[in-house]
């Protein structure tokens, strides 16, 4: 059965988990609830998890073909335990060289990767949608150029994947500002948020693709993502969503940031 597309957010480094055998901080724990439910809200159980992180970038579109990756923890100051953390799902080179090819068709140049850790925008929130980690998982990389158009492309090519029962989502965060906190980030991340998710969900296919490649139009863009790394996932889940309806399926607010997940299909 063909399956949706995700935009998720992924949280702040191991958020869900720093508490050691206690629940999270009770500002993380709508973000936690929604992670939790995204696998159960599915039409059936994926075959593949495909997941594109705002924390790789490669020159070219890049994917991981290793059979068993370990977990690269990319994140800094946290409590020793969350060292100590464990994913063991396995990857997918099958579903990952299928991703290739597909891309390669559409014209894009891509490179294989079997040795990196799955960072913690993988790992972190797949350990709460996932946590018997029983699902293969796939990672993509970001493009460098952080070209918003390469990656709605990118992810329109990998939408035949969907057919297969593989599950596409981009994992980031809708608003992005490590700088900005509290007061002074709530009002115009409102507005902001506001302004994508109306672009996101967009009911014609082609006004939505060309709202979100402009994304640094509407307004406090560039307050929300002073770098947009974490906004590319979303593009790449735009794209593979296709024609698609679009809906918002998380939104809540984390340290003064609106933050929003979407789903498509």
């Amino acid at each position: 059965m063909k399956q949706p597309t995700l935009f998720i957010p992924h949280g702040g480094g191991p958020c869900f988990f720093i508490n050691e055998n206690a629940p999270c901080d009770p500002m993380w724990q709508p973000m936690e609830a929604y992670l939790k439910t995204i696998i159960a809200d599915l039409p059936e159980r994926p075959t593949a998890i495909v997941i594109v992180s705002g924390h790789w970038e490669e020159p070219l579109f890049t994917v991981h073909v290793g059979e068993k990756p370990g977990l690269l923890f990319d994140y800094h100051g946290f409590p020793e335990h969350t060292y100590d953390l464990r994913f063991d799902a396995s990857g997918a080179p099958d579903v990952a060289r299928a991703a290739a090819t597909l891309l390669n068709e559409a014209g894009f140049a891509t490179a294989e990767n079997a040795t990196r850790g799955w960072d913690h925008g993988v790992f972190i929130p797949l350990m709460v949608a996932l946590p018997n980690a029983d699902i293969p998982v796939v990672q993509l990389s970001l493009r460098a150029d952080l070209d918003p158009a390469a990656h709605i492309a990118a992810g329109r090519a990998l939408a035949p994947l969907r057919e297969k029962g593989v599950l596409i989502i981009g994992s980031g965060m809708s608003f992005h500002n490590m700088g900005v906190r509290g007061g002074q980030a709530t009002a115009p991340a409102d507005q902001w948020d506001a302004a994508l998710t109306a672009a996101v969900t967009d009911p014609d296919p082609q006004a939505r693709a060309a709202r979100v490649t402009a994304w640094t139009d509407l307004p406090n863009a560039r307050f929300a993502h002073p770098r947009e790394e974490h906004l590319l996932p979303l593009m790449v889940a735009l794209g593979a969503g296709q024609d698609d309806t679009a809906v918002q399926t998380h939104h809540g607010h984390v340290l003064g940031w609106a933050i929003s997940g979407h789903r498509f299909g």
